[in-house]
């Protein structure tokens, strides 16, 4: 074989191996595009699907945990002092969720399901017995007596039942009591003439196995972002707690379901009906849990900010004259008028007035934060924690005199609702996502083991030339003596030398 014609059976191998590296490329982007097409049919909220089971009932255990506020110092407080608080906590409680009368609409396209919740306590993650433990805080059933009475009728009135049942402005009660309910005196006088008033007050009475009523979310079968979405609750489209449509409007899951293929610029919106309202959260970073990667999603400080530093919040204004600071939401219209206040634990991310108005307060980001953990392949939860605090806004009422010195944001007690996702959970996860890596990288592999060959094969190329040249060099032909260099036949003279004489 010549030279040119090695040069060119190289040339047709190079050029073969690049076609099939790029053959392998555009294949990898199709398996690719397959395979997330393929994730996108099975992460739908349908019988038989890979999640509807767990979805209806998740099997990672959810912790409910509560802390309380202690004030050590209500008459001080009474004459304008600053109220001095204790965090008492956690009263831990093992949450179980599930999806109750879950049932297909629309053609398979949406689903309708009742979220039920029970806690059952824990003794061994608590500080301590919630029957036997009191909490001195704010009387929450009096002053939201006091804020509905309006006028001169009203406030007699309420004033004569204070003073008949020894109603006080800050009440001692168990944890038990604060939270799953106890008899109160005022509310059972009025019930007396008012029976649709509740006798009970607890902050989580009536939360113990039951639920907020019915969802109807949207199963994915038809687009995979709405995976989980909430078309309505209470068979709304949107509320009607708020003063504009874009604050009354309900978006996003209900924080058990994300769709796949989660992008960090995307906002990540949540609709709770605890706090009356659809929040959104961003990407803040890349982490990983049980060696599952996720990206961790978290509300920015505009979920709660004012209507000055935030616009688009002006709808949560309950009145124009009511509008409160950065980090504070009065959730009164969804709450029969109580004045309720949510904001994150120890005024996490609100104005500096809040947190320093009170002694005891101490907003730290690691305990006090709402996060996110999505993997961002398929969607799965693998660690959240979603934390809110209850406080009550005490201010001077006209009729009341011994509220004549209050103007505070109080705290009563706030909640961190926390899951991890469990190892038989991360197993399943895991190997869902090592079929999609391979399946999705499996041509790459091919092109990578192509580019290789390419490599030998033109390392082999240049050592054979090489060694070619080598042999060339060796063998080529040098002229005898001076006279054949001259010689006008170029070389075809030989030059010979006499036999010597055997007999001379």
């Amino acid at each position: 074989m010549t030279r040119r014609s090695c040069a060119v059976y190289a040339v047709g191998i190079i050029c073969a191996h690049l076609l099939v590296i790029g053959i392998g490329l555009f294949v990898a982007q199709t398996f690719r595009t397959l395979m997330h097409n393929r994730l996108k049919k099975e992460i739908v909220l349908v019988e038989g699907s890979r999640v509807f089971a767990s979805w209806k009932t998740p099997p990672p255990p959810v912790y409910m945990e509560f802390f309380f506020f202690n004030v050590t110092n209500v008459p001080e407080f009474l004459e304008g002092a600053k109220p001095v608080l204790n965090q008492v906590g956690p009263y831990t409680y093992r949450e179980y969720r599930y999806k109750d009368n879950v049932s297909m609409v629309e053609n398979d396209t949406m689903v309708s399901a009742y979220n039920t919740k029970s806690f059952v306590f824990m003794r061994e993650r608590s500080v301590g017995d919630p029957a036997e433990d009191n909490i001195t805080t704010v009387n929450i059933p009096l002053w939201a007596v006091m804020s509905k009475a309006k006028g001169f009728m009203k406030v007699t009135m309420a004033n004569f039942m204070i003073s008949a049942t020894g109603s006080q402005l800050f009440i001692t009660r168990s944890v038990d009591e604060l939270l799953w309910g106890y008899e109160d005196p005022m509310l059972s006088r009025i019930s007396q003439s008012s029976p649709e008033v509740e006798k009970i007050f607890g902050l989580m009475y009536k939360k113990n196995g039951t639920n907020d009523g019915e969802f109807v979310y949207h199963t994915g079968v038809q687009n995979y972002m709405d995976y989980g979405r909430v078309e309505t609750w209470k068979g709304q489209s949107e509320l009607t707690f708020w003063s504009t449509e874009q604050s009354n409007s309900i978006n996003g899951s209900d924080g058990s379901a994300f769709h796949p293929l989660l992008d960090k610029n995307e906002r990540i919106y949540i609709f709770t009906p605890d706090l009356c309202r659809t929040i959104y959260m961003e990407f803040e970073k890349d982490v990983e849990v049980n060696g599952i990667p996720a990206y961790r999603f978290t509300p920015p400080r505009s979920v709660l900010a004012s209507k000055e530093e935030n616009p688009a919040n002006e709808g949560f204004c309950v009145t124009p004259q009511e509008c409160l600071g950065t980090g504070l939401l009065k959730v009164s219209p969804c709450r029969k008028g109580a004045p309720v206040v949510a904001s994150f634990p120890h005024f996490y991310l609100a104005d500096d007035q809040y947190p320093d108005a009170i002694e005891g307060m101490s907003p730290q980001r690691e305990h006090h934060q709402t996060f996110l953990d999505l993997n961002p392949t398929t969607g799965v939860i693998v660690r959240a924690n979603k934390r809110a605090q209850i406080n009550i806004l005490l201010s001077r009422m006209s009729g009341f005199p011994k509220t004549r010195n209050l103007n505070t944001v109080f705290p009563v007690m706030f909640l961190n609702e926390s899951v991890v996702i469990d190892d038989a959970s991360a197993a399943k996860v895991q190997k869902l996502l090592l079929i999609v890596t391979l399946v999705s990288n499996f041509p790459l592999i091919i092109v990578g083991l192509g580019v290789i060959m390419l490599f030998v094969f033109i390392i082999l190329l240049l050592r054979a030339r090489r060694q070619k040249t080598s042999a060339e060099d060796d063998t080529s032909y040098s002229p005898v003596n001076d006279k054949e260099k001259d010689d006008p036949q170029n070389g075809t003279y030989i030059g010979l030398t006499p036999k010597p004489d055997p007999q001379a």
